[in-house]
């Protein structure tokens, strides 16, 4: 039986965060790696684009703001088109539409940690976004989606109607902030050691494994 203090693993990231995307199936991957190493992951949310309003908007009018234009992103996006697949993931940015305010989206993957489905949640909302270029504005696509990781649907529309952990999400995005991080998905180990950008699986199991010796060996003195 392991008398091991699992290692507490905070990860910041957006689901409209493409790196973030590829950030989890590294850590999900790091973590296969160090099977003997005990840990708690909790998501933390942050807001990649904390100036989208809250109904969202075109995607074309969002790459405008924030690359110059719809061209200039497109050089950007095939390198992360490709660093998704070597991770066995799928991102289609041409058919993305809609930018989404993500709060609605930070709202469930909380409601769904009830349930111990944070990450579920979290990889269902990626998947729509970047491989089936779903909306997430349309509160319809959020509900089954939520139901589609064994939330209770009509639950799930009733809570979104109102500002329910509309504060509480907006406080530990403002946190996240105030600690720094501006580049996500950072990854916060034993809430002090932080690693920046999706890293390779090898490179933040090799984080794991120090901080969590590290943290049992303070723990035994």
């Amino acid at each position: 039986m392991s008398t091991l203090k699992p290692l507490k693993i905070d990860i910041v990231s957006d689901v409209v965060c493409p790196w973030c995307y590829i950030g989890k199936r590294r850590i999900e991957n790091a973590l296969a790696l160090v099977p003997d190493v005990p840990v708690e992951v909790r998501w933390r949310p942050f807001f990649l684009n904390s100036w989208v309003p809250r109904e969202g908007i075109s995607r074309d009018e969002y790459l405008t703001a924030k690359f110059g234009s719809v061209e200039a992103y497109k050089g950007i996006a095939g390198r992360v088109v490709a660093a998704a697949g070597e991770e066995g993931l799928t991102y289609r940015p041409e058919l993305v539409k809609r930018q989404p305010n993500t709060i609605d989206c930070h709202r469930l993957i909380h409601w769904a940690e009830a349930q111990r489905k944070a990450a579920e949640m979290k990889q269902r909302l990626m998947e729509l976004y970047f491989r089936d270029g779903g909306d997430l504005t349309d509160v319809n696509v959020l509900v089954r989606a939520a139901a589609d990781v064994g939330l209770e649907a009509d639950d799930v529309r009733k809570r979104l109607a109102t500002d329910e952990d509309v504060a509480l999400i907006s406080g530990q995005a403002q946190e996240a902030s105030d600690k720094g991080i501006s580049g996500v998905p950072t990854f916060v180990f034993a809430q002090k050691y932080a690693v920046s950008g999706a890293q390779p699986a090898e490179q933040l199991a090799r984080a794991i494994r120090q901080v969590s010796g590290e943290i049992n060996a303070q723990a035994a003195e």
